[in-house]
């Protein structure tokens, strides 16, 4: 399995670098189910201005929109940072069973943060959470992190 994570990452971390280029933080996403990619998302939330344009989402947005919504329920979403709290929401309510990540984030991840949408039971209407795998290349997904941070983070 690892190394079909990794297969998949590497995808994502193509996609990361083009969302840095762009100005963006470095995030890739895709959605896989039965081994093709049906949704891509770049991160461009800050050349758009609209802070909903995370890469998580726009993955969902592209498999619906090009007409795989009905897959979303049996698919797998690997993405180079652990998905905000906005887009793990998005996981769950489309019920993607399996999370695959590359760095964490700590203060507002879906997973790893004290706001855990991500495996939370409160809402008995998305019933069971997704299976999570963080740190796939993680390395990698930190050093564009980094790489963000120094070009574009004014401290």
């Amino acid at each position: 399995m690892e190394e079909e994570y990794n297969i998949y990452m590497r995808q994502c971390l193509e996609l990361a670098k083009i969302a840095l280029a762009a100005g963006n933080p470095p995030v890739g996403a895709i959605i896989v189910s039965d081994g093709n990619v049906i949704g891509t998302g770049i991160e461009s939330g800050r050349s758009s201005g609209d802070v909903t344009n995370h890469a998580e989402i726009l993955a969902v947005r592209d498999a619906v929109k090009n007409g795989h919504a009905d897959q979303l329920e049996r698919s797998i979403m690997y993405t180079t940072h652990e998905p905000c709290i906005m887009c793990s929401y998005v996981i769950r309510h489309h019920k993607i069973p399996e999370l695959v990540y590359g760095a964490s984030v700590p203060y507002i991840g879906g997973s790893t943060s004290r706001f855990n949408i991500l495996s939370t039971a409160d809402v008995p209407k998305w019933g069971t959470g997704p299976k999570i795998t963080g740190g796939i290349c993680s390395d990698e997904c930190k050093a564009l992190s980094e790489q963000f941070s120094k070009t574009f983070i004014k401290s």
